[in-house]
């Protein structure tokens, strides 16, 4: 049996990496043909590169969507990490990229972390974040992925703040709270308190400033990089707020809850 899905594996890397390469050396043919000036050179690559997650998502699966899904994030992380075309030309691919994971892979749960910041922070397009975060939600269940209660609270985050529908973000919390009450994660109780706690502070007041802060510390925990965490910061100490810093690495944000 071992060796019957060791064969399987290794018939199906093969059938992938036939795939791939013919799909590669179709981007390399286009991209020969692209002879002109630095900045445009970058746009036509990033031209280039919109057909990549198109490609992707066609990749059969063979019985390894995970498999795919995974792949599909490498390719995303080039993309974010090539920081010469993004300041040039953005970061609007990154929903096409997080299409194919959702789709493939909803319980890929670290991927929304990614997901959230590279769509709602840096492509500044929030509502597609909720959407696909909606999305990977309908397919999970707090009993077959223990930790997906935290996509109701990045959906949480980006409601407070990127969109401002607070009764949507309280709802979402709640969702959290519900999940991680349901969930066997060893973090699950905490999660659900500190749910619970910011959705009341939504139902009393909207433009509660505790909540705002836990959210922005929503984001600078989960920070995939210096500039997120630099703005989440920044938010934080302007919302009253303190980031402390200890020798550990460990961050920890202080405020009064009273002062809303």
């Amino acid at each position: 049996m071992k060796r019957f899905t060791l064969l399987r594996i290794l018939s199906y890397l093969g059938l992938l990496s036939a795939i791939v390469f013919m799909q590669m050396a179709t981007l390399r043919q286009i991209k020969a043909s692209v002879e002109e000036s630095s900045a445009t050179e970058i746009q036509n690559q990033d031209r280039i590169t919109s057909l990549r997650p198109q490609l992707l998502s066609n990749l059969p699966n063979f019985g390894f969507r995970n498999f795919v899904s995974y792949w599909v994030f490498l390719n995303f992380l080039q993309y974010f990490g090539s920081s010469d075309e993004r300041n040039t030309v953005g970061y609007s691919l990154s929903p096409e990229f997080f299409e194919v994971i959702v789709d493939r892979d909803p319980g890929f749960i670290d991927s929304y972390i990614y997901l959230t910041n590279s769509i709602s922070i840096y492509a500044g397009r929030p509502h597609e974040s909720i959407r696909l975060m909606e999305q990977g939600i309908s397919k999970l269940s707090p009993e077959t992925i223990p930790t997906s209660y935290f996509v109701w609270r990045h959906k949480a985050t980006d409601e407070l703040l990127f969109t401002r529908d607070t009764q949507a973000a309280k709802n979402s919390y709640e969702m959290a709270a519900d999940w991680a009450e349901r969930s066997s994660d060893p973090d699950s109780d905490l999660i659900a308190e500190l749910s619970r706690q910011t959705a009341s502070f939504l139902a009393t007041d909207p433009n509660s400033k505790p909540a705002q802060i836990s959210a922005w510390s929503q984001i600078l925990l989960r920070a995939t990089d210096n500039a997120i965490a630099e703005a989440a910061t920044e938010q934080i100490e302007a919302l009253g707020g303190t980031v402390l810093l200890a020798e550990d690495g460990q961050v920890t944000v202080r405020y009064t809850a009273d002062d809303r």
